[in-house]
């Protein structure tokens, strides 16, 4: 059973089904606690119990983005209850990089399993509060469908779309994402470092790129629009014809920030500016 907080669903309120658990998965946006949706205030002035993941004490400020969020939208008695993120193997090479993220992937429903069974009573509401968009390049719904086959647990769950950091990206660079009649791909790092541009792309979105790929690319008529901790109080923001100096100049800042921060999130487009 599943329960829609769409104000589009006819009129239809997310009723407390007696003994049937919800969770909502909410979209916070890239960090400014602005972006949330009408829907995700709703759906937070709904929830009795929310679930933090701690990714350790360099990543803090993570979870006090999300208690101030709280804070303000939170309108209902409702507890928090923080668990620990499972490590992860980052460095796995690329050939062993499917079966890491897959153990990763196991031991989180772990978790997010004992929350709740042992968290959320039988007719409770609760959260998971995801970065930017459960839909795009986050593992919050894959995990809950693993969880909820399973079949230890029986819930519901709604999605609320957020504010992803490529949206943010784009507004924040004044730019569309894509050219007039041309399309516009999503990537990796990790496959932008091995596979190179995609043929036939002329605006590519790349996430996360711990190998700061676009250091390939200098040289070859493209234009890059890199931010990072997008929505924050310390974002940063670089664009220009990617050559050799302003690659080694976003190399530069984001391995400042990332010594001052201990964690960094970026997001860059690459734009093929030749004939298009």
């Amino acid at each position: 059973m599943t329960c829609d907080p769409s104000p589009v669903a006819a009129g239809r309120q997310c009723a407390r089904l007696r003994g049937v658990k919800q969770i909502y998965v909410i979209g916070i946006g890239a960090g400014d606690p602005g972006q949330l949706t009408v829907q995700a205030v709703d759906a937070l002035g709904r929830t009795d119990v929310f679930f933090l993941l701690d990714k350790g004490e360099d990543k803090a400020d993570l979870v006090a983005l999300r208690e101030l969020i709280l804070r303000r939208h939170a309108t209902r008695p409702h507890r928090v209850v923080t668990a620990r993120d499972p490590e992860r193997d980052r460095a796995a090479p690329s050939a062993a990089y499917a079966p890491a993220v897959d153990d990763w992937r196991r031991r989180r429903a772990d978790v997010y399993q004992r929350l709740i069974a042992e968290e959320l009573p039988a007719d409770g509401h609760g959260a998971f509060l995801v970065w930017g968009d459960p839909a795009l390049y986050d593992s919050t719904l894959g995990i809950l469908r693993e969880v909820h086959a399973r079949g230890t647990e029986d819930f519901g769950w709604s999605v609320l779309p957020g504010i992803s950091s490529v949206s943010t990206l784009a507004a924040r660079h004044r730019v569309g994402l894509n050219q007039v009649g041309r399309p516009v791909q999503i990537t990796t790092g990790r496959r932008l470092s091995d596979e190179g541009l995609p043929a036939g792309v002329d605006d590519v979105v790349v996430m996360l790129d711990a190998r700061q790929a676009f250091g390939r690319f200098t040289g070859q008529g493209l234009h890059i629009y890199w931010g990072a901790y997008l929505g924050t109080p310390d974002e940063i923001l670089l664009a220009g014809p990617l050559d050799e100096a302003l690659a080694e100049r976003i190399r530069a800042v984001r391995a400042a920030a990332r010594a001052r921060k201990g964690w960094i999130m970026d997001t860059y487009l690459l734009r093929r500016t030749d004939g298009h």
